[in-house]
Protein backbone atom coordinates (compact mmCIF):
# COMPACT_ATOMS: atom_id res chain seq x y z
CA UNK A 1 0.00 0.00 0.00
CA UNK A 2 1.76 3.69 -1.02
CA UNK A 3 1.92 6.10 2.00
CA UNK A 4 -0.77 8.48 2.05
CA UNK A 5 0.51 12.00 0.28
CA UNK A 6 1.34 14.60 3.82
CA UNK A 7 -1.17 17.51 3.60
CA UNK A 8 1.13 19.87 2.04
CA UNK A 9 1.51 17.70 -0.80
CA UNK A 10 -2.13 16.75 -1.29
CA UNK A 11 -3.15 20.12 -1.73
CA UNK A 12 -0.30 20.83 -4.25
CA UNK A 13 -1.97 17.26 -5.66
CA UNK A 14 -5.57 18.74 -5.86
CA UNK A 15 -4.33 22.51 -7.19
CA UNK A 16 -2.60 20.46 -10.08
CA UNK A 17 -5.94 18.50 -10.74
CA UNK A 18 -8.04 21.68 -10.36
CA UNK A 19 -10.14 22.49 -13.52
CA UNK A 20 -9.30 26.39 -12.80
CA UNK A 21 -5.67 25.36 -13.71
CA UNK A 22 -4.76 27.88 -16.27
CA UNK A 23 -3.74 25.46 -18.84
CA UNK A 24 -6.83 25.53 -21.15
CA UNK A 25 -8.07 22.10 -20.42
CA UNK A 26 -11.75 23.04 -20.41
CA UNK A 27 -11.53 23.67 -24.18
CA UNK A 28 -10.76 20.88 -25.48
CA UNK A 29 -13.07 17.55 -26.07
CA UNK A 30 -10.36 15.02 -27.10
CA UNK A 31 -12.84 13.65 -29.97
CA UNK A 32 -15.89 13.58 -27.76
CA UNK A 33 -17.66 16.28 -29.49
CA UNK A 34 -16.92 14.65 -33.10
CA UNK A 35 -18.09 11.45 -31.54
CA UNK A 36 -21.46 13.09 -30.72
CA UNK A 37 -21.94 14.46 -34.00
CA UNK A 38 -21.63 11.12 -35.88
CA UNK A 39 -24.36 9.71 -33.40
CA UNK A 40 -21.98 7.28 -31.91
CA UNK A 41 -22.12 9.21 -28.19
CA UNK A 42 -25.46 10.01 -27.71
CA UNK A 43 -26.47 9.97 -24.13
CA UNK A 44 -25.01 8.92 -20.34
CA UNK A 45 -24.46 5.62 -20.89
CA UNK A 46 -22.38 6.03 -24.17
CA UNK A 47 -20.58 9.12 -22.93
CA UNK A 48 -19.26 6.97 -20.26
CA UNK A 49 -18.44 3.92 -22.71
CA UNK A 50 -16.74 6.43 -24.68
CA UNK A 51 -14.68 7.84 -21.70
CA UNK A 52 -14.16 4.44 -19.77
CA UNK A 53 -12.32 2.86 -22.98
CA UNK A 54 -10.30 6.70 -23.34
CA UNK A 55 -8.87 6.28 -20.25
CA UNK A 56 -7.92 2.71 -20.37
CA UNK A 57 -6.91 2.65 -24.09
CA UNK A 58 -5.15 6.56 -23.61
CA UNK A 59 -4.49 7.80 -20.40
CA UNK A 60 -3.92 4.76 -18.97
CA UNK A 61 -1.12 3.25 -21.76
CA UNK A 62 0.37 6.36 -23.35
CA UNK A 63 0.02 9.33 -20.84
CA UNK A 64 0.33 8.70 -17.50
CA UNK A 65 3.17 6.19 -18.23
CA UNK A 66 4.61 9.20 -20.15
CA UNK A 67 3.91 11.72 -16.80
CA UNK A 68 5.40 8.70 -14.42
CA UNK A 69 8.62 8.25 -16.66
CA UNK A 70 8.85 12.47 -16.76
CA UNK A 71 8.33 12.82 -13.01
CA UNK A 72 11.07 10.37 -12.58
CA UNK A 73 13.62 12.04 -15.10
CA UNK A 74 12.66 15.90 -12.89
CA UNK A 75 13.40 14.45 -9.92
CA UNK A 76 16.67 12.84 -12.09
CA UNK A 77 17.49 16.00 -14.06
CA UNK A 78 17.63 13.97 -16.55
CA UNK A 79 17.27 16.37 -19.49
CA UNK A 80 17.80 13.56 -22.00
CA UNK A 81 15.23 11.49 -21.00
CA UNK A 82 12.61 14.28 -20.77
CA UNK A 83 13.66 15.45 -24.39
CA UNK A 84 12.96 11.61 -25.18
CA UNK A 85 9.93 11.25 -23.73
CA UNK A 86 8.81 14.90 -25.30
CA UNK A 87 9.71 13.84 -28.93
CA UNK A 88 7.25 10.32 -28.04
CA UNK A 89 4.82 12.77 -27.62
CA UNK A 90 5.18 14.79 -30.42
CA UNK A 91 5.70 11.64 -32.54
CA UNK A 92 2.32 10.00 -31.48
CA UNK A 93 -0.50 13.02 -31.95
CA UNK A 94 -2.50 11.44 -35.21
CA UNK A 95 -4.15 14.65 -35.91
CA UNK A 96 -3.53 18.64 -35.81
CA UNK A 97 -5.73 19.98 -32.91
CA UNK A 98 -4.19 17.11 -30.68
CA UNK A 99 -0.59 17.96 -31.30
CA UNK A 100 -2.17 21.55 -30.51
CA UNK A 101 -3.36 20.41 -27.66
CA UNK A 102 -0.33 19.14 -25.88
CA UNK A 103 1.97 22.18 -26.83
CA UNK A 104 -0.53 23.97 -25.92
CA UNK A 105 -0.58 23.20 -22.74
CA UNK A 106 2.18 22.72 -22.01
CA UNK A 107 3.06 25.98 -22.76
CA UNK A 108 0.79 27.17 -20.09
CA UNK A 109 1.76 24.67 -17.67
CA UNK A 110 4.79 25.23 -18.24
CA UNK A 111 4.06 29.16 -17.38
CA UNK A 112 2.29 28.24 -15.00
CA UNK A 113 5.71 26.63 -13.15
CA UNK A 114 7.71 29.78 -13.81
CA UNK A 115 5.19 31.75 -11.91
CA UNK A 116 5.00 29.91 -8.99
CA UNK A 117 7.96 27.44 -8.97
CA UNK A 118 10.66 29.90 -10.16
CA UNK A 119 13.46 27.88 -8.68
CA UNK A 120 12.45 24.48 -9.56
CA UNK A 121 15.30 22.77 -10.67
CA UNK A 122 13.41 21.00 -13.71
CA UNK A 123 12.16 24.55 -15.15
CA UNK A 124 15.68 24.93 -17.57
CA UNK A 125 15.24 21.25 -19.01
CA UNK A 126 11.49 21.71 -19.68
CA UNK A 127 12.12 25.14 -21.37
CA UNK A 128 14.59 23.44 -23.34
CA UNK A 129 11.94 21.30 -25.06
CA UNK A 130 11.75 22.14 -28.76
CA UNK A 131 9.55 22.50 -30.32
CA UNK A 132 7.33 22.96 -27.18
CA UNK A 133 7.12 20.97 -24.16
CA UNK A 134 4.03 18.84 -23.68
CA UNK A 135 1.23 18.56 -21.35
CA UNK A 136 1.86 14.92 -19.91
CA UNK A 137 5.97 15.66 -20.12
CA UNK A 138 5.15 19.04 -18.18
CA UNK A 139 2.57 17.68 -15.34
CA UNK A 140 4.80 14.67 -14.35
CA UNK A 141 7.70 17.51 -13.63
CA UNK A 142 5.17 19.94 -12.13
CA UNK A 143 4.20 16.91 -9.78
CA UNK A 144 7.62 16.23 -8.95
CA UNK A 145 8.51 19.54 -8.19
CA UNK A 146 5.45 20.11 -5.92
CA UNK A 147 7.08 16.75 -3.64
CA UNK A 148 4.08 14.89 -5.06
CA UNK A 149 4.90 10.68 -4.92
CA UNK A 150 4.19 8.44 -7.80
CA UNK A 151 1.11 7.24 -7.61
CA UNK A 152 -1.15 9.66 -5.96
CA UNK A 153 0.48 12.37 -8.81
CA UNK A 154 -1.01 9.75 -11.70
CA UNK A 155 -4.51 10.05 -9.36
CA UNK A 156 -4.27 13.52 -9.47
CA UNK A 157 -3.22 13.90 -13.40
CA UNK A 158 -6.03 11.27 -13.85
CA UNK A 159 -8.82 13.05 -12.24
CA UNK A 160 -8.02 16.36 -13.55
CA UNK A 161 -8.64 14.86 -16.81
CA UNK A 162 -11.78 12.55 -16.38
CA UNK A 163 -12.82 15.97 -14.84
CA UNK A 164 -12.45 18.10 -17.70
CA UNK A 165 -13.55 15.62 -20.35
CA UNK A 166 -16.72 14.97 -18.43
CA UNK A 167 -17.70 18.65 -17.87
CA UNK A 168 -17.08 18.25 -22.04
CA UNK A 169 -19.72 15.92 -22.15
CA UNK A 170 -22.40 17.53 -20.26
CA UNK A 171 -21.90 20.44 -22.41
CA UNK A 172 -22.03 19.13 -26.17
CA UNK A 173 -24.23 15.36 -25.45
CA UNK A 174 -25.80 17.49 -23.52
CA UNK A 175 -26.29 16.10 -19.95
CA UNK A 176 -27.48 17.69 -16.98
CA UNK A 177 -25.15 17.72 -13.96
CA UNK A 178 -26.23 14.93 -12.20
CA UNK A 179 -26.09 12.92 -15.17
CA UNK A 180 -22.56 14.18 -15.01
CA UNK A 181 -21.92 13.29 -11.86
CA UNK A 182 -22.74 9.77 -12.50
CA UNK A 183 -20.73 9.71 -14.91
CA UNK A 184 -17.61 11.12 -13.28
CA UNK A 185 -18.00 8.88 -10.32
CA UNK A 186 -17.63 5.44 -13.09
CA UNK A 187 -14.00 7.11 -14.36
CA UNK A 188 -13.43 7.71 -10.94
CA UNK A 189 -13.81 3.92 -9.88
CA UNK A 190 -11.97 3.23 -13.01
CA UNK A 191 -8.64 5.87 -12.24
CA UNK A 192 -7.24 3.20 -9.53
CA UNK A 193 -6.69 0.35 -11.79
CA UNK A 194 -5.72 2.78 -14.88
CA UNK A 195 -2.52 4.20 -13.02
CA UNK A 196 -1.63 0.56 -11.83
CA UNK A 197 -1.48 -0.55 -15.68
CA UNK A 198 0.43 2.98 -16.19
CA UNK A 199 2.66 2.29 -13.29
CA UNK A 200 3.72 -1.08 -14.82
CA UNK A 201 3.60 0.02 -18.12
CA UNK A 202 7.35 -0.73 -19.38
CA UNK A 203 7.06 2.11 -22.09
CA UNK A 204 4.08 4.34 -23.50
CA UNK A 205 1.97 2.87 -26.03
CA UNK A 206 -0.20 4.83 -28.56
CA UNK A 207 -3.12 2.39 -30.46
CA UNK A 208 -6.52 4.32 -30.61
CA UNK A 209 -7.60 4.24 -33.95
CA UNK A 210 -10.85 5.23 -33.44
CA UNK A 211 -10.31 8.63 -31.78
CA UNK A 212 -7.27 9.21 -34.59
CA UNK A 213 -10.23 9.01 -36.58
CA UNK A 214 -12.74 11.14 -34.53
CA UNK A 215 -10.35 13.72 -33.92
CA UNK A 216 -9.61 13.78 -37.61
CA UNK A 217 -13.22 14.06 -38.40
CA UNK A 218 -13.41 17.26 -35.65
CA UNK A 219 -11.20 19.36 -37.85
CA UNK A 220 -13.29 19.50 -40.40
CA UNK A 221 -16.25 19.59 -37.88
CA UNK A 222 -19.29 22.91 -39.48
CA UNK A 223 -20.16 23.69 -36.02
CA UNK A 224 -18.48 22.75 -33.02
CA UNK A 225 -17.63 24.01 -29.04
CA UNK A 226 -14.38 22.34 -28.48
CA UNK A 227 -10.91 23.04 -30.08
CA UNK A 228 -10.51 19.16 -30.10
Amino acid sequence: MSTPPSPASLLHLLWLASPALPVGGFSYSEGLEAAVDAGVVHDEASAGDWLLNQLELVQARAELPVAAAAHASALALDSARLAELNAWVLQTRETSESLQQAQQMGRSLLAWMQSLLPDAAVLPLLKGLKPAPTWPVVMGAAAASRGAALEPALQAIAFGWAENLMQAAVRCVPLGQTSGQRLLARLVQAIPPAVATALAAPEPMAFAPLLGVFGARHETQYSRLFRS
